[in-house]
C-alpha cells in the first residue's frame, strides 16, 4: 500500500478523481462528490440517521439502495435500529486513532453493518459505503476493486487500522499528505484518500478477468 501511495500518479489520480472540486468542472467522477454531497453524512443534526441525501450520495458511488431498503432506512423500524447502533460510533475519531475494539466482532459499528448487510438488496459493498457515508473518518469505503488490490484481507478494517496506526500513525500522515499535496480539500478524509487512490490505481486492470490484484 506504501509502495502505491509513494508514486507519482497517486497524486495525478486523485486530482483527476476530485477535479470538480478543484475546478468547478463538471465531475469525471460522480464519486468525487461522494462526502460532499448535503453537507456530508456525518453532519452533525443528521449524523445518526440516513437521509434521501446519503441514498443519493452511495448513488455516485455506483451502487444503488433497493427502494424497499431505502424506505426502511428512512422511515421503518430498521432506521430505529440503526439510529441507536450509529449514536454510539463516534463520528470525530480517525480509524487510525481507533481502538481495536471499536472495529472487532459484537462493537456497534460491527453490529450497523451486519444489521445493514443483512437486509434484503443491501450487499456488503453496498453496506461498507453506506457506513462510510455516515462515518467518513472511522469506517472506510470497500468494494470489489479494492479488495481485490489489498488481496483480501480476512478483516478489512482491523487490516486496515493496523496499517495505519504503525510506526506512530505513519500511513495516516503520509495520505494527508498526499491529500494537501494534491490540492484535494481537507474535508476528503484519510480514509477517503486511500480508497481512491487504491481505486484508481487498479480498476482498469480489475475489468479483466481473473484478475488476482495489483502486480507486486
Amino acid at each position: 500500500m506504501r509502495a502505491l501511495l509513494s508514486t507519482a500518479d497517486a497524486a495525478a489520480d486523485l486530482r483527476r478523481y476530485f477535479n470538480d472540486e478543484l475546478e468547478g468542472a463538471a465531475p469525471a467522477f460522480t464519486g468525487s462528490r461522494f462526502e460532499h454531497l448535503d453537507g456530508g453524512g456525518d453532519r452533525a443534526d443528521i449524523a445518526d440517521v440516513v437521509t434521501a441525501a446519503d441514498l443519493i450520495a452511495v448513488q455516485t458511488l455506483s451502487v444503488q439502495v433497493p427502494p424497499a431498503a431505502a424506505l426502511a432506512l428512512l422511515e421503518g423500524p430498521l432506521a430505529g435500529e440503526l439510529s441507536v447502533l450509529l449514536g454510539r460510533i463516534p463520528t470525530d475519531l480517525e480509524m487510525a486513532n481507533a481502538e481495536p475494539g471499536l472495529l472487532e466482532p459484537g462493537s456497534p459499528a460491527d453490529r450497523a453493518w451486519h444489521l445493514l448487510e443483512g437486509q434484503r438488496g443491501l450487499g456488503w459493498v453496498t453496506t461498507n459505503k453506506l457506513l462510510a457515508r455516515k462515518r467518513p473518518r472511522l469506517l472506510p469505503v470497500y468494494d470489489q476493486v479494492v479488495r481485490c488490490a489489498v488481496g483480501r484481507p480476512r478483516s478489512f478494517w482491523l487490516s486496515l487500522q493496523g496499517a495505519l496506526a504503525a510506526d506512530g500513525n505513519a500511513l495516516h500522515e503520509q495520505l494527508l499528505s498526499l491529500r494537501d499535496g494534491a490540492g484535494v480539500p481537507g474535508t476528503v478524509s484519510a480514509l477517503r484518500t486511500c480508497d481512491v487512490v487504491l481505486w484508481m490505481s487498479h480498476a482498469a486492470g480489475h475489468k479483466e478477468k481473473d484478475c488476482a490484484g495489483v502486480p507486486a
